[in-house]
């Protein structure tokens, strides 16, 4: 995640202050592909500088307390989200015997949809950031999460199961769409890898220890408790992060800065949080054209977004598979089956913290030897991912005939 993060803002994926803005640049170019000529817009509020170096305002500046409690809260809300996608895969057989599901393709269906929402929230959710800040679509994201998880607990039928997962989703995938934004915002390139592992075990272990909890939770209570579960969790964390969480959005903090000043002493190249701020929609469009260019211009980080697409996939296809091999083919309970999910969750933790501090140990070495940094300095330690898997091969494969799940 951080190459990727590197290589964006290699890009002009997240202009700092006081540089160009390729979105204003894609705006022009789009303009004048029109044939309208339209010149490049100096009072900008991205073109804005810091007023200095050591300017207190500027996230990166901040204390590492106040930088490590807001870490602490996006990895909090980050956490929330990937546990609604798989704590109740260990009920998964007794929702469809509720409404009478009988297709083995429903199963799988009432997982991925959920993930279905990750992959349409993104192009909705990071133009918006562009245009609104940070800190509001996290607390009103996390908001409309935990309304939403209501409506799934109190769901009568698939089709509003479905389409309350579905909106979970979309919701939900505000944290993990611009948290590694957030992180880039206040913390410096040697210490970004430490940060964005410890962020980053939100969307890694919720899918492996959410159906622990929630096997035992619907053995207890039944799986409609599992989002009565996540709907009080998420509801904590809405006063938490509306008092806790700052604005790390550099054009967004100066623009607040400059409503706080003095009417003679406003700076009038910087918009006042008292005028209504119009949605350039040209900008807009650009920021949201600017995933999909991303996608397939920037090689790191199309093979990146396979390799990602790839490895849920089949995490979520186990999910999914894991609820009906072990209970029907060993006799587990639903609080037994979901700890076959526990061995990946400790591999999660023990290699996200440590690649964490390998790739920052990289930074500064480099950055003592005078060697420019470049995104792809990240990605020396993917080496370890052929070495895990052609041990789990070679030695857990054949040992017993349920590690035959192994193989796959």
């Amino acid at each position: 995640m951080s190459a990727i993060r590197d290589r964006e803002e290699d890009i002009g994926f997240t202009p700092e202050v006081g540089q160009d803005n390729s979105i204003e640049r894609d705006a022009v170019i789009g303009e004048q592909e029109k044939g309208e000529r339209r010149p490049p817009a100096h009072n900008d509020l991205d073109s804005i500088p810091w007023s200095g170096a050591d300017d207190p305002a500027n996230p990166k500046n901040w204390s590492n307390k106040r930088k490590w409690l807001n870490i602490m809260v996006l990895s909090l809300l980050t956490v929330v989200t990937p546990l609604g996608s798989s704590m109740f895969a260990p009920g998964i057989p007794s929702i469809m015997a509720e409404f009478h599901e009988t297709s083995p393709n429903a199963a799988t269906f009432i997982l991925s949809i959920y993930v279905l929402g990750f992959v349409f929230g993104p192009i909705l959710i990071a133009p918006l950031s562009e245009t609104y800040g940070r800190r509001k679509l996290y607390i009103w994201g996390n908001i409309l999460f935990t309304i939403f998880s209501v409506g799934t607990a109190l769901s009568n039928s698939m089709g509003m199961l479905l389409g309350f997962r579905f909106s979970m989703g979309f919701a939900g995938v505000v944290p993990i769409t611009i948290g590694s934004g957030s992180i880039a915002d206040m913390m410096a390139l040697e210490t970004r890898g430490r940060a964005i592992s410890i962020w980053a075990l939100g969307p890694l272990l919720g899918p492996c220890i959410g159906p622990v909890a929630g096997g035992y939770l619907i053995r207890a209570k039944g799986w409609r408790w599992v989002y009565w579960l996540i709907s009080i969790i998420s509801g904590v964390l809405i006063p938490i992060s509306t008092f806790l969480l700052d604005e790390t959005f550099a054009p967004v903090i100066l623009q607040r800065r400059n409503a706080s000043l003095p009417q003679d002493t406003t700076n009038s190249a910087v918009p006042n949080r008292s005028t209504p701020r119009p949605v350039d929609t040209l900008k807009f469009r650009a920021a949201a054209l600017r995933p999909t260019k991303l996608l397939f211009l920037a090689p790191l980080v199309t093979l990146s977004a396979l390799y990602i697409a790839i490895s849920y996939g089949i995490l979520y296809l186990l999910i999914a598979t894991f609820s009906f091999v072990y209970p029907q083919q060993y006799g587990f309970d639903e609080g037994t089956s979901g700890l076959a999910f526990m061995p990946a969750g400790i591999g999660m933790i023990l290699g996200v913290i440590g690649i964490g501090q390998v790739t920052d140990l990289m930074v500064k070495r480099n950055k003592l030897r005078g060697v420019v940094h470049q995104p792809k300095f990240r990605l020396v330690p993917i080496i370890a991912i052929p070495c895990g898997c052609t041990k789990q091969w070679v030695l857990d494969g054949p040992t017993v005939f349920w590690d035959l799940l192994h193989w796959f």
